[in-house]
């Protein structure tokens, strides 16, 4: 039996691919790139990616920078 896709934007499940390029606005390529170079975080099952939305949004904020002060 294979274990359920998890689509829902909510807090209480793990994200998949689609779920975080629809969140970040990209296209799913570009999601698995990033994994690829291991810029994001993730999680491996099987042959699966699942994605922590708190470990996302905390990705999201550390990338953010303030705006420039004249």
């Amino acid at each position: 039996m294979a274990p359920p896709i998890i689509t829902s934007d909510s807090h209480d499940s793990l994200w998949d691919v689609e779920a975080v390029a629809r969140r970040l606005g990209v296209q799913v390529r570009h999601i698995r790139r990033l994994v690829a170079e291991r810029r994001i975080p993730f999680i491996k099952w099987g042959h699966l990616l699942r994605f922590d939305p708190a470990e996302v949004e905390a990705w999201l904020d550390a990338a953010r920078r303030p705006p420039e002060v004249p």
